[in-house]
Order: structure tokens, then sequence, then C-alpha cells
């Protein structure tokens, strides 16, 4: 027989023993469903994160007191320790690191309030006090009116950037730009504002107000509220992607001299990129990607050990109809082949459908989980390997059944009753 004859009679096979075929797909619908649910839900996530964290771009790193990324409380209690990091050592990386052209300089804070003519938001601004590098060096560029300049800095000018939700907010109707805003109680003039910049996990690249570095330093302090001295978080761009390597290394032997630090002991500081940020993201999912796999792998085996066991049901309830065709002339490999093969149909028509589910499962998750404006990821290379893990079930545990098939005397399985 050809082999598609062999296909269509295997198909022909399943659609004849619909309940049994349908019990069979629960198991494999269910294992790859939940292998393809959770990598679909963190490719969704991994892939917003990464985006969120290329704020700094390709050429650009940071250097600040507080550890970066995902840090545990040990990490931050260390850092707590250390001096802050501060305007001078910003200057010190313009004035002597030569792979590095653009070094900006800022301090954030956070709580605030903005107010205009009896509109106002809510009491979750941040104020950035930063240098005229800070729109560059973080991708957030001004879409009207201007970036505050370095004359601002020096004179201390009571000037903002606003972020995009408060301009929506305070100034629906009108040009903010040139207007005033109240800010924490203290009057400022909007010179700008900036383009908009959604996030994933809310809105606050357009929630946050920029200031002259100087101003902020004048208005709040070298103190915060809790006590410790203001550190400085410092951007650094390298003049090429090539140099960036270099540049962290130069921008580190600068520091680790200006502030002191004794040979041999670390850095009293910490430096991070977007790559080196989507790198740590990446390694913290790889555990729950190999939990999952794991999870639904172990389903599938179980499935796989129900298709072997319905699949002996099916030669015992077929035996004579194997005898019959072992007497027309078909071959044990033949008979081996038509029952494998119904296996393997089984489990990869099980795995289509646990893959279309758990694209939508993971997809939907995320977006009612955590937010709607999570964009949509089919990741293909899970789909794949599923299907594949469903055909290596099919074969493993279809070969008993076919085996017992294929060996079946037909004198005796012609006189089954």
């Amino acid at each position: 027989m050809q082999r598609i004859d062999t296909f269509l009679m295997s198909l022909q096979a399943i659609r004849n023993n619909k309940l049994r075929s349908s019990l069979t797909l629960v198991g494999i619908i269910l294992g790859v469903a939940s292998i393809i649910a959770v990598m679909t839900g963190i490719s969704v996530i991994q892939g917003t994160m990464e985006q969120e964290m290329s704020v700094l771009g390709t050429q650009t790193f940071q250097v600040q007191k507080w550890p970066a990324g995902f840090s545990t409380d040990e990490e931050r209690r260390k850092a707590m320790r250390r001096p802050a990091v501060t305007l001078e050592d910003a200057q010190a990386i313009r004035d002597h690191v030569d792979t590095v052209d653009i070094v900006g300089a800022e301090i954030w804070d956070f709580g605030f309030k903005a107010e205009y003519r009896g509109e106002a938001t809510n009491d979750n601004l941040a104020i950035v006090g930063g240098t005229p590098e800070y729109p560059q060096n973080n991708t957030h560029f001004v879409g009207e009116g201007r970036n505050i300049s370095q004359m601002d800095v020096h004179a201390g000018r009571k000037v903002v950037v606003i972020g995009q939700a408060i301009a929506q907010k305070l100034y629906p109707f009108v040009d903010p730009v040139g207007r005033e805003v109240r800010l924490d109680g203290r009057d400022y003039e909007i010179i700008g504002v900036f383009d908009e910049k959604k996030s994933a996990f809310g809105s606050q690249y357009d929630n946050y107000v920029l200031m002259p570095v100087s101003t902020f330093l004048n208005t709040y302090g070298k103190v915060d509220r809790d006590g410790f001295e203001r550190s400085v978080n410092i951007t650094v761009h390298a003049k090429t992607p090539e140099v960036v390597a270099d540049a962290i290394a130069e921008t580190r032997a600068v520091l680790r001299r200006v502030r002191g630090v004794p040979r041999g002991e670390e850095d009293n500081f910490d430096y991070f990129n977007s790559e080196g940020m989507i790198r740590q993201f990446n390694d913290m999912t790889a555990g729950i990607k190999v939990g999952a796999f794991v999870i639904g792998i172990i389903a599938l085996l179980v499935a796989g050990i129900g298709i072997m066991n319905i699949m002996l049901v099916s030669v015992t309830e077929r035996t004579k109809e194997i005898g019959i065709r072992k007497s027309l002339g078909a071959k044990p490999p033949y008979i081996l082949r038509q029952f494998l093969l119904e296996a393997i149909l089984l489990c990869n028509l099980g795995g289509i459908i646990g893959v279309a589910l758990g694209f939508g499962i993971g997809n939907m998750m995320v977006k009612l989980g955590m937010s709607p404006t999570f964009e949509a990821v089919v990741p293909m290379q899970w789909a794949i390997i599923g299907l594949l893990f469903c055909t290596a079930v099919g074969v493993i545990f279809g070969m008993l059944p076919a085996i017992k098939a294929s060996r079946l005397n037909p004198i005796d399985a012609l006189r089954y009753e």
C-alpha cells in the first residue's frame, strides 16, 4: 500500500472513533496549551520589558549609587552605605573619559502634584532635576517648545519641561508653552512639553517634570526627606556603539580614582545599560521557562500513557479487522505504520489545538492581569517545539500498540470475538 493510503486510513480510523479520539486529545491539548500559554505570556512581557528597558539606547549607560535592575534587599542595604554620586563625579567623566561625548546628570524625587487654574494632577508626579543632556541620553525628546539650556542651569531658572500626560490633564485646549504651572506649591514657567512616550506598565514616562538640576537643589536641598544626601544618576553616551565597553571601563577607572576606592575593593557605585538590564531580565525568566517546560512535558507524558492505553484498547477492538487485512496480504510493517501514524496524528491534532489555545490564553492572561497595552505575541518557535514533542509522544507511546497490532497472528485475529 502507498503511504498516502496509510495516512487516509489512519484519518478514517480516528474519524470513526470520535469519542475515543476526543478523550485521547484532552491530555495532549492540556499539556501543550500549558506550555504555550506560559511561554506566550513570558514572551509578551519580555518583549515589552525589552522595549521599556531600551530607554537608554545602545550607546548610553548610567552610573548611580543604587544597584541597577532587579536587586535584593541585601544589595540595597549594602548600597545605602555608599557615598552619594555627585555632580562633581559627572564633571570628572566629562573631563577625563575620551570615549564619551555626552554626559548628563539627573536627580529624581517622587510624590508631587501639579496645578493650573483649579485643575490638579494626582500627587504621584516625579520631579527630575537634570542637565540639558537629559532628552538625548534618555531618548525622550521635547516635542513642543524647547529643552532646558546650560544657561537655565547656571542661572537656576524656575523653568520646566512637562510630560505629555500633565499637558493633557492641565492644558487640554491651550498650548502650555509659556504658561505657568504650580508644582509642589511653587510657580514655574513651562518652556517645553515632552513627546508622548507611553509605558505598558503605566504612564510614568509622561508623568514627570524636568527642571534644571540647580533649580532642584536650590528648592529641595542636597538632603532628601529621609535625611540621606541626594545621589545623582549620571547618564553617559559613548561616541560610537563599538566603544561602549571601553567607555564603561574608562568611566569606572575615573570614578574609582575620584571617589577614592582602594585597589582590590569593589566599586562604591553601580552602572548599567539597556543591554545588561535586558540580559538580567532574561536570566530571571529562564527559570520560569524551564519550570513551565518541565510541567508541560510531564503533562504530555501522562497524556502519552493515556494514548498508549487507548490505542491498546483500539488494537483489541480492531483485532478482527487486522486479521482480515493480514489475510488479504497486509504486511506487519504496514499494520505497524498505520497504528503508529494514528497515534502521531492524534497527538499533533491535539498539539495544534493546544498551541492555538495556548497563544490565546497566554496573551489574554497578560492583557487582563497586567495591562491591555501589551502587544500580542505569537512565539512560533515554541509552537514548533510543542508540535515536535507531540510527534515524539506519538512515536514513543504509540509504538507498543502498533507493535502488538503488527504481530497478531492472522488466523487467531480472524477467530477473535
